[in-house]
């Protein structure tokens, strides 16, 4: 049986920062953000917080009901969303003396695609507990079928290649270009066009 999602709210963010810092502590894009692992353990749980203060604010943040996973997604237009300066604002509110943390968001938007509306997976943690049970999968495919009645694409960035693999099971395909980070991990930027029905 599948895990019973349900949308997050304000009386979440502790709970789901946490559960972010704890899931991207050691992820090789985090660890591009903050080198130094003492740096990271301080500030991290910053970045994620601030993450999830956006898609609770402009987007939506699912949760599986017993807190082991969280999916974090933004409503994109066609044209993208109104030029603000996310990635400076980001910097400040995180780590005012790193570039990094601006760069990330400046990198990754760069190379996000704006000309169809779309929904953006920005971020999906499952914990360590609760892995290989089909929680992400699950918080993935619940949009995904909205995306398909709806005739609404899909897009986000896999940071591994096997969420890639992943990613890929699930109907996105790679862009073909990689997301290069100076001196560090890439990514592999996925567009996922809506299916039609199975339905007779």
């Amino acid at each position: 049986m599948g895990v019973a999602i349900r949308r997050a709210g304000q009386d979440d963010r502790a709970a789901v920062t946490g559960l972010l810092d704890r899931v991207f502590q050691d992820d090789a894009v985090s660890g591009w953000v903050f080198p130094d692992p003492a740096d990271r353990r301080d500030k991290h749980g910053l970045m994620m917080g601030a993450f999830l203060d956006a898609a609770l604010a402009e987007g939506y943040v699912d949760v599986a009901v017993d807190g082991s996973a969280a999916a974090l997604w933004f409503s994109v237009p066609a044209g993208g969303h109104p030029d603000e300066d996310g990635p400076a604002e980001l910097r400040r509110t995180v780590d005012p003396a790193n570039d990094r943390v601006e760069a990330i968001g400046r990198i990754l938007d760069a190379a996000h695609p704006k000309d169809r509306a779309h929904e953006h997976l920005m971020l999906i943690a499952v914990d360590a507990t609760a892995r290989s049970q089909g929680r992400g999968t699950e918080l993935i495919t619940s949009v995904l079928a909205r995306c398909d009645r709806e005739g609404r694409a899909a897009y986000l960035e896999a940071s591994s290649l096997r969420s890639r693999a992943l990613y890929a099971r699930l109907g996105f395909v790679w862009s073909g270009s990689t997301i290069d980070l100076p001196d560090g991990p890439q990514m592999w930027p996925m567009w996922r066009d809506p299916m039609p029905s199975q339905e007779a």
